[in-house]
């Protein structure tokens, strides 16, 4: 898993799973103390993820709201928003799909 930083948006690249929750959590905390602003958590290019990494998404989500802020995800793919419904944790998510295009 890689985290690349962009202003208030954290763009994750490869698998989100259990191996790599610490370090997102990490990231995304550390975002929602820093700013004043909300956090969105880019997705577009997570390959796969698993029921702890959107345990730890939904926990996040709540903690942020909790602190006055708003975290979103940005643009998760078929597989993302496939376990997120199988896990039943998609109504703990805030969504942001990326605008089609013509």
């Amino acid at each position: 898993m890689d985290i690349v930083y962009d202003g208030h948006t954290l763009v994750l690249h490869g698998a989100f799973d259990v191996r790599s929750t610490w370090e997102v959590r990490n990231a995304i905390y550390e975002c929602i103390e820093t700013f004043d602003d909300d956090v969105v958590i880019d997705m577009t290019d997570v390959s796969t993820i698993d029921a702890t990494a959107l345990r730890l998404l939904a926990v996040a989500t709540r903690h942020a709201w909790l602190s006055g802020h708003h975290l979103t995800v940005r643009n998760p793919g078929p597989a993302v928003r496939r376990m997120a419904h199988l896990t039943r944790l998609a109504h703990a998510l805030e969504v942001e799909r990326a605008a089609a295009t013509a």
